[in-house]
């Protein structure tokens, strides 16, 4: 609180000393909804210089952590909701070795599960999956399912209520499933066609 106060009062020392202490916690929000480092540094800068500007609006009633973690997931969100979205993944958007793992999946093919290259292509595939999602909820499901967050600590870093972190979770699981059906059944249809 002190240096929260400082920085209010002007001290760019005390707030150089707020980024240093708290870039980590930044950084961290921001890799949750991007994953090139340079548009996380983007996030990041964003974030701190909200955080600058809106200062004075600090009360010192939460943690100045609690403030800054509300300040990043609001900002990454909307950079989110301003870049082009695609609304529906296809089958066709996948690749060659997203479809193999699907195809593995779907025949109940277990070989080679543990492999590197089959983790990477299935995190991949779950990441093209989450983008069909809004942010809020891809949000709500990287901290609960991603990070084992509690409903209680999700609501805390995005100022929601509980019972719509709970919600947006429960509705985001269900539309992850949908998408996913859509494809395996598409999937499958694809691979009868080309057998026949």
């Amino acid at each position: 609180m002190d240096l929260a106060r400082q920085a209010q009062d002007g001290d760019e020392s005390a707030f150089a000393e707020i980024v240093r202490r708290y870039s980590p916690r930044v950084f961290s929000v921001a890799s949750r909804f991007f994953r090139q480092r340079s548009v996380v540094e983007e996030a990041a800068q964003e974030v701190f210089l909200k955080a600058y500007t809106q200062l004075g609006s600090f009360e010192g009633r939460g943690s100045l952590e609690g403030w800054l973690t509300r300040i990043a997931t609001n900002t990454c969100l909307n950079m989110v909701r301003s870049s082009k979205r695609r609304p529906e993944m296809t089958v066709s958007d996948l690749t060659e070795d997203q479809q193999s793992w699907m195809d593995q999946q779907s025949a109940g093919d277990g070989r080679g599960q543990a492999s590197v290259e089959n983790s990477l292509v299935a995190a991949d595939l779950a990441d093209r999956l989450l983008a069909v999602l809004p942010p809020e909820d891809q949000q709500a499901l990287l901290m609960i399912d991603g990070e084992d967050a509690s409903i209680k600590e999700v609501a805390e870093a995005t100022g929601w209520s509980e019972s719509k972190v709970k919600v947006r979770a429960f509705r985001a699981r269900k539309k992850l499933r949908e998408a996913m059906e859509k494809l395996l059944d598409h999937r499958g249809k694809t691979v009868e066609q080309v057998s026949k």
